[in-house]
């Protein structure tokens, strides 16, 4: 078995993450009026929060392009 890696993110299927800033997150929680724990969970095990980087505590900006552009942001944990 090879050491190389297939980046999945490559293929079209998966959506684009980024991990957003802490301006922009800021900007997010007040306009849902939430607070940044109730966010849905990414663990950071998870594929694509490895490949971002991504640590505990941050928040990632899932963009989802269909017929239309949809958001959704995940906090980073454990």
């Amino acid at each position: 078995m090879s050491d190389d890696k297939i980046d999945v993110s490559l293929s079209g299927m998966v959506p684009e993450h980024e991990i957003i800033s802490k301006a922009e997150e800021q900007k997010m929680l007040a306009v849902y009026g939430i607070k940044k724990e109730m966010l849905p969970k990414l663990k950071v095990t998870d594929p694509q929060a490895k490949r971002l980087g991504a640590k505990i505590g941050d928040v990632v900006k899932i963009t989802r392009k269909d017929t239309c552009v949809n958001l959704a942001y995940r906090l980073v944990v454990k």
